[in-house]
């Protein structure tokens, strides 16, 4: 697991050091302090003898998005025209506000920022008046797409964690009466939406293909993500395979967030 470090007096080129040892995040504390997250393959030992100190105090990492994001303290980020503010730090007008809780979807994931990417692309080119969120975690997509004038969204989650921490941002951001919340995954749903948006895994984005395949109304489109590149051929063979229509690809490092539309 990922360890937290902090340095009471760090050198002038700490930053850099730190950067170069793979450092997950790093932040100035108070004074000329420094404070970093460091991967498990990194030792202690390594970072105070790369640094040149020995006064470095050693405790756990937070982690974000499941486990997939680690940062020191919970920060806004900016994607495209979107500003994605954890609750309790000053906001803007438009701001999508976020609770601090392990339910994937903070945006600092590349999935998530490929996928707000596409929907805002998607909004700015088509009217879309709902959406379905299949695997929604924190609801950040859902909310998103209801930021982005599509005018209702359906989000479905198989963790009741995660649909709390979804029902709670849709509230801090008024849109508890715009968003419906359903436990189960695309099976268990009925009818067809005009856009489709799905960012789990790629081995059950393959199993689920029959499912959210019949989820996408005429014309539709569906932004699927979670896939790495090593497996995007697997990923849109299955959905082409089913009548979908491959529009884009995108990726972020090892990451690839697919775009098709319904052929129907």
């Amino acid at each position: 697991m990922p360890y937290r470090i902090d340095i009471p007096d760090a050198a002038d080129d700490s930053l850099d050091r730190l950067i170069e040892l793979g450092a997950l995040d790093v932040e100035s504390t108070s004074g000329r302090g420094m404070a970093a997250v460091m991967p498990d393959s990194i030792s202690i030992d390594q970072v105070a003898r790369v640094l040149g100190v020995d006064d470095i105090s050693v405790s756990p990492a937070v982690s974000h998005d499941n486990g997939s994001v680690w940062l020191l303290s919970p920060r806004p980020i900016r994607i495209g025209s979107l500003r994605i503010v954890p609750a309790g730090l000053e906001a803007e007008a438009g701001d999508i506000g976020l609770i601090d809780t392990p339910a994937f979807g903070t945006g600092f994931h590349p999935t998530t920022a490929l996928c707000l990417e596409a929907l805002e692309e998607i909004a700015a080119n088509v009217h879309t008046e709902a959406m379905l969120d299949v695997g929604t975690g924190s609801g950040v997509l859902a909310i998103a797409a209801l930021k982005l004038s599509v005018l209702r969204a359906t989000a479905i989650d198989i963790d009741d964690d995660a649909l709390s921490a979804a029902a709670d941002n849709a509230r801090l951001n008024g849109f508890e009466g715009r968003l419906e919340l359903a436990r189960g995954g695309p099976e268990s749903m009925t009818g067809t939406w005009p856009m489709v948006v799905a960012n789990i895994l790629a081995a059950p984005l393959i199993e689920m293909a029959p499912a959210l395949v019949r989820r996408v109304g005429h014309q539709g489109q569906l932004v699927l993500s979670g896939i790495p590149r090593s497996v995007e051929a697997d990923v849109t063979r299955a959905y082409v395979h089913l009548g979908m229509r491959r529009l884009k690809v995108t990726s972020r490092g090892d990451w690839v967030c697919l775009v098709f539309r319904a052929s129907w």
